[in-house]
């Protein structure tokens, strides 16, 4: 790992995030997220299907369109996984310049951090992570880990 980030858990009850984008790579990280406390919109001119049920049940809000400059103001976390590198790009531009701590789902280098792959039980939680180099190994480590877990439950 090139640059190793520190693991920290945070309180994410009532912090408010912004998510720019409303594909199958929101849903994952909103859908986690949710399971924090956070409170999120979502600005997207579409969602993917499991987006939209969540807006459906009053779980996040959505406004329908697309990203604006100005978007992130007032967010303590804003996630861009818009389809468009340009767009992800001036959101953490925006985010550099006002303080805010940003990841962006299709260039590791600009993220002030990386999302986890989260295990969660009663007793603990995990999070999982390469630094960006192998999302692939870490959703077969984290079965693995769930696995492990559920057997000696």
């Amino acid at each position: 790992m090139e640059r190793p980030y520190f693991p920290m858990f945070v309180d994410l009850t009532g912090k408010k995030v912004l998510m720019a984008g409303g594909g199958k790579i929101a849903l994952r990280r909103v859908k986690t997220l949710l399971r924090f406390g956070a409170v999120i919109r979502v600005t997207a001119p579409s969602l993917c299907k499991e987006l939209s049920e969540l807006e459906r049940q009053k779980k996040i809000t959505v406004e329908y369109r697309e990203y604006q400059p100005g978007d992130t103001a007032g967010y303590d976390l804003v996630l861009a996984a818009t389809d468009n590198r340009e767009v992800n790009r001036m959101i953490w531009e925006e985010c550099q310049k006002r303080g805010v701590t940003v990841n962006v789902a299709d260039d590791k280098s600009l993220c002030d951090f990386y999302f986890p792959s989260v295990v969660m039980t009663e007793e603990a939680v995990i999070g999982i992570n390469s630094g960006g180099e192998d999302p692939s190994r870490v959703k077969e480590l984290r079965k693995k880990i769930q696995g492990f877990l559920h057997k000696y439950k």
